[in-house]
């Protein structure tokens, strides 16, 4: 029986998470920790009276780094929903993971089916030289853009340096209308409206064709097989792993 903690608990995918591990056969929930309700306050409250193989955060992004290096430093499997790690943030955790032989899996979206479509785009991109991406969710998401757009843009970015290829110079007559730009020159576009959950279109075009990849939560539920996969994995392997797709 894998022996779960869970931080933030009390936050709407921590809930779910909790439901999920609490249900699952193989796994037993041994924590709660938020900063409401009747949890744990800390990660370090809930292992002094708790034994604890993997954690799973879905806090904020403020506090995930911290959360993950003392997990990772205090031999706490770590499987981490939250967004917002900084490139040199995540090479860091890499490290003490590997150094500290404690699991540590990193996945922007737990959706099966989102990850696919991030696989899906991954491949189209060997056959495009133009792309963009608009991620849509709910105004409560602080971090912009989504990690899940941040990651796609870097496994597409492995095709090719640039998605602009015949693009005029470009002047923005409001600035920001063009998005962000990210890995191998590809605009980003960040919606934040109540009424989404969770939505990302990788639009592809070419000289007469355009090509659109598209993925939508409707239900935070359709994350909670990844959550258990990950979770699963990090109890028995104790390996570093960035994306849920180098797991499926």
């Amino acid at each position: 029986m894998i022996k779960v903690a869970v931080c933030g608990a009390y936050g709407k995918m921590g809930q779910e998470v909790c439901a999920a591990v609490e249900a699952d056969l193989n796994t037993e929930l041994v924590a709660r920790i938020d900063i409401q309700g009747d949890a744990y306050r800390t990660i370090e409250d809930a292992k002094k009276d708790c034994e604890i193989d993997v954690l799973v955060d879905f806090t904020q992004p403020a506090s995930i780094y911290e959360n993950a290096k003392y997990c990772l430093n205090n031999g706490i499997n770590i499987v981490i929903g939250t967004t917002g790690l900084k490139d040199e943030e995540i090479e860091e955790l890499k490290k003490l993971s590997e150094t500290n032989n404690t699991g540590c899996l990193i996945a922007p979206n737990f959706s099966t089916g989102a990850v696919l479509m991030m696989m899906f785009s991954q491949m189209a991109a060997k056959y495009f030289d133009n792309a963009e991406i608009i991620e849509l969710h709910h105004n409560q998401k602080k971090d912009a853009p989504s990690g899940t757009a941040i990651k796609t843009a870097l496994m597409m970015s492995e095709a090719k340096e640039s998605f602009k290829k015949g693009n005029c110079a470009e002047v923005e007559t409001i600035e920001g209308s063009r998005g962000g730009t990210s890995y191998s020159d590809i605009q980003i576009h960040s919606v934040r409206m109540p009424g989404y959950i969770a939505s990302q279109e990788v639009i592809f075009g070419s000289s007469g064709q355009i090509f659109k990849i598209r993925h939508d939560s409707m239900d935070r539920k359709c994350y909670m097989g990844g959550v258990l996969l990950a979770v699963k994995h990090v109890a028995a392997h104790k390996d570093f792993i960035y994306g849920l797709e180098n797991i499926m």
